[in-house]
């Protein structure tokens, strides 16, 4: 079992954290998980298009978004309440077993609809449990000036599941169908379970006679995000710049590759510079550290990313585009892996979860309901002046952090 530590003693050696065994236990899991969510996406879209009408395909793949949006705030709440640790590894291990006995179910029997959907709605509620906890994590396993390096691991790590693990599910489909997909998944996140439990993991749960409520602990937690002078501010940018951002990056590049007559290669090779970028910086900030006057370039590589963004919707040629688009992505990568350690330096550990179920839900639950507007606004003007819409949206949010000395003059330790 994991030993319970101060954040320091988590570290305990003041290596670089890419050298530190404690976070290189905890990155291999979160490696696990991730690899083990794309598989699961990947099966479960397959499994459904070869059960039910193409109709409803995507009822069963937007089936999980509900309960994550519903609940994401509560699974903060749950994360402070038992501590992070108990909620990733119990997480982990129902996700496990949801997916090992879909893998028995379909190796036995052809699925129908409603068992899909009952499985995509199970898996969401988990991840509203998950969210949260996992986002938690980084301040507990590490010191704090080396947590700008384990945010830029573990967005190298987002991209390796992003790259491998649709591949790694096509393949598993290929050899074996949704039986054998759903089976590797399950062993994915069966191997995330045994690395957590041996990672040393700090501050943990408060005592029972101090618990509140949950709704008062809720409401306290998102009193605290309004009332904090950075986390607060960093907050809300983050929420503009993700409902901004989002429409262009998955819907607008689809229907900008259609009017330019780029086609789907043209959409890859965007969408793959882009990824480059994001994984070229969150390689610079692990091997950097901390950045002097984090909270200044914070702003200034979201006003970039958010204009190079808006760029791709009026530059003339794919080069252009993709060219342009593997500068948003190093930018904003700059930019999101500042923004996350800013907020998780300066938030107090009993609130870690509350303030990181209030970021996720904005990315997970709110972001993606901009995604019928930008597609109905791109067909009745085109593609070009929503995508400088939306980047005009997204650059509001460091726009107003701008003339913020809250922000502006913050510093990582």
């Amino acid at each position: 079992m994991a030993q319970t530590a101060t954040p320091a003693a988590a570290t305990g050696t003041g290596r670089p954290a890419y050298r530190d065994a404690n976070v290189l236990r905890w990155l291999g899991a979160y490696t696990a998980s991730m690899l083990g969510d794309s598989v699961y996406f990947v099966a479960l879209g397959f499994a459904a298009a070869r059960a039910v009408p193409a109709a409803q395909v995507g009822l069963v793949m937007a089936a999980g978004a509900v309960p994550r949006a519903l609940l994401m705030l509560g699974g903060g709440v749950v994360a402070d309440r038992f501590g992070p640790r108990r909620v990733v590894i119990g997480s982990d291990a129902v996700r496990c077993v949801l997916i090992l006995a879909a893998a028995a179910g379909l190796a036995a029997t052809s699925p129908g609809l409603w068992l899909l959907v009952a499985l995509a709605l199970a898996f969401g509620v988990v991840d509203a449990l998950f969210m949260p906890a996992v986002g938690a994590l980084p301040p507990r396993i590490t010191t704090a000036d080396q947590l700008v390096r384990v945010q830029g691991l573990r967005a190298l790590v987002v991209r390796l599941g992003q790259v491998a693990g649709p591949p790694a599910g096509g393949l598993a489909m290929g050899l074996g169908g949704g039986a054998t997909a759903f089976l590797v998944a399950g062993l994915l996140f069966a191997v995330s379970v045994p690395l957590l439990l041996r990672t040393r993991i700090g501050a943990g749960p408060r005592p029972a006679a101090a618990r509140a409520p949950a709704g008062r602990e809720l409401r306290d937690g998102l009193g605290y995000v309004r009332r904090h002078p950075l986390v607060g501010p960093l907050v809300l940018s983050g929420a503009l710049c993700e409902l901004g951002l989002a429409g262009p990056m998955n819907v607008g590049m689809v229907l900008l590759a259609e009017r330019r007559g780029w086609g789907a290669s043209g959409y890859g090779w965007v969408i793959a510079a882009f990824g480059a970028g994001a994984a070229l910086s969150a390689a610079l900030l692990a091997a950097r550290g901390r950045i002097r006057r984090a909270g200044a370039v914070q702003i200034a590589t979201l006003l970039a990313g958010s204009t190079a963004l808006g760029l791709i919707g009026i530059v003339p040629t794919l080069a252009a585009a993709a060219a342009t688009a593997f500068v948003a992505g190093l930018v904003c990568g700059v930019c999101g892996g500042l923004a996350t350690a800013l907020i998780q330096t300066a938030t107090a550990p009993g609130y870690l979860g509350r303030v990181t179920s209030v970021m996720s839900l904005t990315g997970f639950g709110l972001a993606p309901l901009a995604y019928p507007l930008f597609a109905a606004a791109a067909g009745a003007l085109g593609p070009s002046p929503v995508f400088l819409a939306s980047a005009l949206l997204a650059a509001a949010g460091g726009a107003f952090t701008a003339f913020l000395p809250s922000v502006r003059t913050a510093e990582l330790p």
